[in-house]
């Protein structure tokens, strides 16, 4: 039998909640008006459920299940399969989710369920595919090298959380560790932490509920009912400002200066998101004000809150001119400083609430999204957090509860610093970081 639960998104919107026997989850969020319906199938592990010998096999995995199941025996019978329908797909690895999904047309999505359920569930993850994929994970490994901006987060990353912790290492991994691993490892870590207790299948758009739910039971109930897998928590101890640099020729400073802050379902989360909004979300927050159109000191600057079920933090980041890199700094401070010292207007408060309910309702305006918002939400909180309880949470925030806030996180020994670019001088960017 399966249990069932209804909830509500916008007032149109419907999540159905199932549970199988063993465990697994399956949320059907039906669009009437939609042309399109995607399949999301993701489980909660990553890289942070990785030991360090690990590190990089659950991205590894992710890619070798595109690479053959006995039905579907190589990967270009895959692809063709879903690119004869015109189909979105794709998949992605996070430090504690792991997803794959395609996106169709209505009249196709039989085809696309098929696909993902037998990639997901039927995967032979052939030995001489393994060895051909490495080499295509260290090319993307030196991508992402050659693109410092969309690396930063990992010397910041290693910063905060420190590198013996999982959430502290990169979700690619060393190239070492990508040489070496085998196929037994890819089953034992199939095995360990793809279980149905941590994995949900999300159905959204335009199909038929039962002969879907139908379908996606008879796949799954097939999962002998494992334990989710657990990790290692993690508990936040700093007790004076940190600065890493990667040295790099580089022709323009990335950096990310941040502080510990709140994990998921903190009481303060929603008011730490409209405080990630004053400061750095949009055009006309304060930071990118003060740095951008006032100062020239950067093209692009932005702030948000990382969240995970035990921790988090709140960031800034910003790429500048190597020369005014001790002045970015200073300004970043600067607003930190002053959002704890005075509080927000009500004009400037009621723009970064309206910034946040808009931006998030039109995020879920379509079937992808839609569905890994509900996994996401099931997977990372344990129900499905709806728009409307969002926009709840974002209207009771107050403006003594935004300087709250940040006199709390805005500490000088809980400031960060990471950077990449041509810069040795830690000690003088170490004596910058007051609050």
């Amino acid at each position: 039998m399966c249990n069932n639960t209804k909830g509500t998104m916008l007032s149109q919107m419907k999540y159905d909640i199932h549970t199988l026997k063993n465990g697994l989850r399956v949320v059907l969020a039906p669009m009437p008006d939609t042309k399109t319906a995607t399949v999301v199938v993701m489980s909660g592990t990553g890289s942070r459920y990785e030991s360090e010998r690990e590190n990089g096999l659950a991205h590894f995995l992710e890619h070798m299940f595109f690479k053959g199941t006995n039905k579907r025996s190589s990967a270009r019978s895959i692809s063709e399969e879903l690119d004869a329908i015109g189909s979105v797909y794709n998949a992605f690895t996070s430090k504690e989710r792991t997803a794959y999904y395609a996106k169709v047309s209505s009249p196709y999505f039989d085809t696309a369920l098929d696909v993902i359920c037998d990639i997901f569930l039927n995967s032979t993850l052939p030995t001489k595919e393994i060895t051909k994929e490495r080499g295509a994970i260290i090319q993307e490994i030196d991508m992402y090298e050659d693109m410092p901006m969309r690396i930063v987060d990992n010397v910041f990353d290693a910063l905060i959380f420190g590198k013996e912790h999982p959430l502290g290492r990169t979700i690619l991994g060393p190239k070492e560790n990508i040489r070496a691993f085998g196929r037994k490892d890819f089953t034992e870590y199939l095995k360990r932490n793809y279980t149905p207790a941590n994995t949900v299948v999300c159905v959204a758009g335009s199909f038929s509920s039962a002969k879907v739910l139908t379908k996606i039971k008879r796949e799954f109930s097939r999962l002998k009912a494992v334990s989710a897998p657990i990790y290692a928590p993690f508990s936040s101890v700093q007790t004076s400002p940190r600065v890493a640099i990667r040295e790099k020729k580089t022709d323009q400073t990335q950096l990310m200066l941040g502080v510990p802050a709140y994990p998921y379902l903190h009481k303060d989360e929603m008011t730490l998101a409209v405080l990630a909004t004053i400061l750095g979300g949009g055009m006309s927050s304060r930071l990118f004000l003060e740095i951008r159109e006032k100062r020239g000191l950067a093209y692009s600057v932005h702030a948000w809150a990382d969240k995970y079920p035990d921790t988090g933090y709140f960031v800034v980041q910003a790429g500048v001119e190597h020369g005014k890199l001790e002045k970015t700094i200073e300004t970043i401070l600067a607003e930190f400083k002053k959002i704890k010292r005075t509080k927000v207007s009500k004009t400037e408060l009621e723009k970064a609430k309206s910034f946040i309910k808009g931006t998030l309702t039109l995020s879920l305006e379509t079937s992808d999204e839609i569905a890994q918002n509900a996994a996401t939400s099931l997977i990372n909180l344990g129900r499905i957090r709806t728009l409307e309880d969002v926009i709840k949470g974002i209207d009771k925030v107050g403006a003594e509860d935004v300087q709250r806030v940040a006199q709390d996180i805005f500490r000088t020994n809980s400031l960060n610093l990471a950077i990449i670019g041509p810069h040795l001088h830690k000690d003088k960017l170490l004596s910058f970081l007051r609050v």
